[in-house]
């Protein structure tokens, strides 16, 4: 295995910095301000191993056997869904980092799959979606130490995300509540918010809807936000994937991925109060390009194209009064047997004189193989054979984080086009790799690195960000001291891009593959001795790693 980390002397005139790398995976950072150097050095792993007769390939690889990972300070242990398995992997950290299973909880009699985890003080919740997966789902309560089932909340449909509020006196749910394949089922999405500050063998529920904005609809669109199922009302759109709660403890914020905006969530009025639009990432703009094509190995550029931002997993901080919001811009298609919004540039019927070298563009080797949605760019023409005719091109994700107000979704940073000439310094052609396979330049015309995890950490008075990226694998770390003005730190990636991942060997070789979560231990929490820490959930490997951050 080969534990890869990167430090860029590109863009280093737009970031402001200059580094070097370690081949045992710390990375030193040196910015316009002379700060303390923070190491990142792996210290712990552990891997989910197959069933008694299966092998690694077709029991743990590309099964999400280790999604969701978090940390409970009280018992100083790790709980990392198996979303396949039904499981809750209980792991144990020892003095020097080591990882341990030592307990395992049991949700196989709950529903058809485990897709979140949350832990406080010793309780952990698992959201767990309904075999019908759009009937309502729940919520199990579980002891962090017996490991015994201590009571449950039902919850709405498709619950994808649980977290606990700072006090630990509620639980909120993001229940997605996503369409059948065919799309004649669609339940509305919500967010439950769970009160457990009676216990947890009987806790109240209260799931608060959309509703209240399905006469905003065209309002809505106008500023922004999609709202484009078919025969959908904007309750039923609308499909909360991810929440952030404030520092305070007042208000909660939810990604609506596939609607490209932000639902504010007032926990005292307990209602939602507001949908706001992100906007889009002009990849015209110097800075802000993208490698559009599988056919050209690294080639980042400048092209006539606007991303959707799109953020998968946000995360809230405060500073000098305001509350701010990291996302992780992944991006997301509706593609189901019943309807799909995916096509390709060269499918489309492009606007002469929007894309005057419509034929050029058109070309698998510039933006033909593009992935774009066919619900927004519409110039309002048809040509003679009746298709729509488009004047703008509209991709999914922003191949970035940002950093946004969180009263209003106002962009106060977004990190360019970094992730992709990061990736693109280490490993040349073969950046933007699927996560499943080592056949590089794979995933560049859909949506590339695909940055999908994101975490915030304080580190002796510092802040930074850390994000996973969920195709190439391992996460970029930015000190985001100054908000307005992020600075890039170091890029670790415990991946082999060498091995065959079709054979068994290979696959196991391959090292962690496929971050869908990012999980920071503050040094007052860690179980190292006051050595702040991160826990990463690699869904494809189906392994656990967990890095120490020195900040010397």
């Amino acid at each position: 295995m080969k534990y890869s980390v990167v430090c860029l002397s590109i863009a280093a005139a737009v970031v402001g910095l200059s580094g070097c790398s370690d081949d045992d995976g710390s990375v030193d950072k040196v910015d316009s301000n002379p700060a303390r150097t923070l190491t990142v050095n792996q210290v712990g792993r552990y891997q989910v191993q197959p069933a008694t007769g299966e092998s690694f390939l077709d029991d743990v690889f590309d099964e999400g056997a280790a999604e969701i990972v978090t940390y409970d300070e009280t018992t100083q242990r790790l709980y990392v869904v198996n979303s396949n398995a039904k499981t809750v992997d209980v792991l144990a950290i020892d003095s020097s980092g080591s990882l341990m299973r030592m307990g395992q909880i049991d949700a196989t009699a709950e529903g058809d799959s485990a897709n979140s985890v949350a832990v406080y003080q010793g309780t952990v919740a698992v959201a767990i979606e309904a075999e019908d997966a759009q009937a309502p789902g729940k919520v199990v309560f579980y002891s962090g130490t017996g490991l015994e089932k201590l009571g449950e909340a039902q919850v709405g449909a498709l619950p994808d995300m649980v977290t606990f509020t700072p006090d630990g006196t509620r639980v909120l749910v993001a229940n997605e509540g996503e369409p059948n394949d065919d799309y004649d089922n669609d339940p509305e999405g919500s967010i439950s918010v769970i009160d457990v500050s009676a216990g947890f063998t009987a806790p109240t529920v209260d799931t608060l809807g959309f509703t209240a904005f399905n006469d905003q609809a065209d309002a809505l669109r106008a500023a922004g936000v999609r709202i484009f199922g078919p025969g959908a009302t904007a309750a039923q759109d609308f499909e909360p994937e991810y929440i952030a709660v404030a520092p305070d403890g007042e208000h909660a914020y939810a990604s609506l991925q596939e609607n490209n905006a932000i639902a504010v969530i007032d926990l005292q009025a307990m209602e939602i109060t507001d949908v706001l639009p992100l906007g889009y990432k002009d990849h015209s703009v110097v800075g802000q390009g993208i490698d559009p094509s599988n056919e050209d190995g690294l080639n980042i550029r400048t092209v006539p194209v606007l991303g959707m931002y799109q953020p998968d997993t946000i995360a809230a901080f405060s500073e000098g009064g305001t509350t701010y919001l990291l996302t992780a811009n992944e991006g997301d298609a509706r593609d189901y047997d019943g309807f799909s919004e995916e096509a390709d540039v060269k499918d489309l019927v492009l606007d002469p004189d929007a894309f005057p070298n419509a034929a050029a563009l058109q070309d698998d080797a510039q933006l033909g193989d593009l992935k774009v949605t066919t619900t927004l760019g519409r110039s309002g023409e048809s040509d003679a054979n009746g298709d729509p005719v488009y004047d703008a091109l509209y991709a999914y994700g922003a191949r970035s984080f940002s950093i946004r107000r969180a009263d209003s979704a106002e962009l106060v940073y977004d990190s360019g086009d970094d992730f992709e000439r990061i990736t693109g310094e280490r490993y040349g052609d073969e950046f933007n790799n699927d996560n499943s396979e080592n056949d590089g330049d794979s995933r560049s015309d859909n949506k590339g690195p695909e940055p999908e995890a994101i975490a915030y950490g304080v580190i002796d008075g510092r802040r930074y960000a850390f994000i996973g990226l969920e195709r190439m694998g391992g996460f970029v770390v930015y000190d985001i001291t100054d908000v307005d003005a992020p600075v890039y730190v170091s890029y670790t990636n415990a991946r082999d891009v060498t091995v065959d991942m079709d054979t068994n060997s290979g696959a196991l070789a391959a090292g962690d593959l496929g971050p869908e979560s990012i999980v920071f231990i503050a040094a007052d929490s860690s179980p190292l001795a006051g050595v702040p820490l991160l826990a990463v959930g690699n869904e494809v490997s189906g392994s656990t790693t967990l890095y120490r951050l020195d900040l010397e």
